[in-house]
């Protein structure tokens, strides 16, 4: 049963072709359409939306942002989307993978790495022992800082999928009990579907932002 359960998560089609990532291509063709069409209320939204991350990324990065901030809004808009497309019937959420979550998160963890271990290595090693460690434990708290640091793209990639994953899973649940439920119940169902639809809208909006401020974050730490 759970093995049955967790393969509706699969990427995989009736035609044996991972067509179900394409999903996560769509951008491409929907999003530019705000460059060259007479501008609506929802591009000015969104432009309003990207002028606020903007400013909040800026404030993270630091002065020595130079442009990075377009880095994480365009990575924010690639995982709302995808999340939302996961919200509609017969659509792979491809953000409830990992293979898809740990390529966003470790790429760009090893690329601040490397830039911070070259020309920043003081800086670096600073990180290492927090301000006021006695020095009887820093050679503990070196140990500590250097695991909760490589495990960061493993924790960024699974709680996005994880977090992605929960409310589908919970959704499905519920609905393979509608068959076997009196009139009644279905309708307190359909209710119950539809206010937990209205939740993973939340999530999805609020995981993107999430994996972007923390990437913005680690960013921040290298300079």
């Amino acid at each position: 049963m759970i093995m049955n359960l967790f393969s509706s998560f699969d990427p995989a089609s009736n035609w044996n072709v991972s067509f179900n990532w394409i999903s996560s291509m769509l951008s491409l063709i929907l999003i530019p359409s705000m460059f060259w069409l007479i501008p609506s209320r929802i591009n000015f939204i969104w432009i309003k939306i990207t002028s606020i991350l903007h400013k909040e990324f800026k404030v993270l990065l630091g002065p020595m942002s130079r442009g990075s901030t377009l880095i994480f809004i365009s990575l924010f808009s690639f995982i709302l989307f995808n999340n939302f497309m996961g919200l509609f019937p017969y659509i792979f959420t491809s953000t409830s993978h990992m293979a898809l979550t740990l390529s966003l998160a470790l790429p760009l963890w090893l690329t601040f790495m490397l830039f911070g271990w070259i020309n920043n290595t003081i800086h670096m090693f600073a990180h290492l022992v927090p301000q006021g460690t006695p020095p009887v434990l820093m050679p503990f708290m070196v140990c500590i800082e250097t695991i909760s640091n490589i495990i960061r793209p493993g924790t960024l990639a699974i709680r996005l999928s994880a977090n992605m994953i929960a409310g589908h899973l919970l959704m499905t649940l519920l609905g393979n009990t509608g068959p076997a439920l009196s009139i009644w119940m279905v309708e307190i169902l359909v209710v119950i579907q539809l206010l937990l639809l209205l939740l993973e809208s939340a999530v999805s909006i609020i995981q993107s932002y999430v994996f972007a401020v923390l990437s913005t974050l680690y960013s921040s730490e290298v300079n």
